[in-house]
């Protein structure tokens, strides 16, 4: 006897025009009981590599092996999704713009807040979250997990990038951390519920890019071997367990920039040590000798030369143990 695969088209909320927005959720269900692993992607909808990585865990998916329970959205919000975008319009949630600040969502609020509660009755069934993202095109890959919870830890070990980010959480954050809604985040609002929940970060958007797509359907994978919902086990491997921190590098003044030639995402650097320029385009001037606040790997480095005082310039995370 073998799995069974279903596929079915949900609706997450009606448009003022009445049009249902919809989105397929994916059930493979083992002939064997087992764990309920729920996995999402593309809540950002530029960020395409986690749903293509989930097309392909699709045609890999042994369901003759299958014991216990895989649930998967592929594109978990279709509006981002078809505008190439981050957020949604104002005009379409002008108080959440950002679904990933929303959960577990509320069925009265706004749009995205009840689209989010639409997908919180999957991941209330779940025993392990993991909510796909393709970063920036100039992030190294790397999985986040709230600092503290090993159940999350070892998901994230499992998934097997080679670096692992514990974010400090509720009470232990940084203001930066509650003013920006992080609380909100699928990852955070899970594992408050008790539910081990990671958040893959493949890097790059907007392109599939072959290297990420790989990385998330073997992590996702080997999540599942280490769930018992696959036979095995994930293989034995080398990684960083760093601290991920918001006070990031940013500009203090507009300008373009140039990052240091010598240095690549993955790099580890010293505090204080340079990583661009900040130059005014007209005079010529430097506005701002951009360098590392803190030692440890840097983990984004912006290739966009044209800045905004106080755009993101790169981040550095401090090593924990490896």
């Amino acid at each position: 006897m073998t799995g069974t695969h279903t596929a079915e088209a949900i609706t997450l909320e009606r448009l003022p025009s009445g049009i249902e927005l919809t989105t397929t959720v994916h059930t493979y269900r083992g002939a064997d009981d087992g764990p309920t692993l729920y996995v999402q992607a593309a809540q950002h909808g530029r960020e395409i590599n986690g749903t293509a990585a989930l097309r392909r865990f699709h045609d890999r998916l042994p369901l003759e092996d299958l014991a216990g329970t895989v649930v998967a959205v592929p594109v978990a919000n279709p509006l981002t999704f078809d505008r190439i975008s981050y957020t949604t319009p104002e005009a379409i949630d002008s108080v959440n713009p950002n679904m990933n600040r929303v959960w577990p969502g509320d069925g009265e609020g706004t749009l995205h807040q009840r689209m989010a509660a639409r997908l919180w009755t999957y991941v209330t069934d779940a025993d392990a979250v993991v909510d796909l993202h393709t970063g920036s095109p100039d992030m190294l890959p790397h999985v986040v997990y709230r600092e503290g919870d090993e159940e999350s830890k070892a998901l994230g070990e499992a998934f097997g990038t080679d670096l692992l980010l514990a974010e400090p959480a509720e009470e232990d954050a940084t203001d930066e951390w509650h003013r920006r809604g992080f609380a909100g985040k699928l990852r955070v609002a899970a594992a408050a519920e008790g539910i081990p929940s990671i958040t893959p970060e493949l890097a790059y958007n907007k392109q599939i890019l072959e290297e990420a797509v790989e990385l998330g359907v073997e992590g996702v994978l080997d999540v599942c071997r280490y769930l018992g919902l696959l036979p095995g086990a994930p293989p034995d491997r080398t990684q960083t367990l760093a601290q991920n921190h918001l006070g990031t590098v940013t500009a203090t003044g507009s300008g373009l920039f140039r990052p240091a030639l010598s240095l690549e995402v993955g790099d580890r650097v010293e505090e204080g040590e340079a990583l661009g320029t900040v130059y005014d385009p007209q005079r010529y001037d430097v506005v701002e000798a951009a360098v590392a606040d803190r030692a440890g790997i840097l983990y984004a480095l912006t290739q966009e030369a044209t800045v905004m005082a106080g755009d993101q310039l790169a981040s550095v995370a401090a090593v924990q143990d490896e």
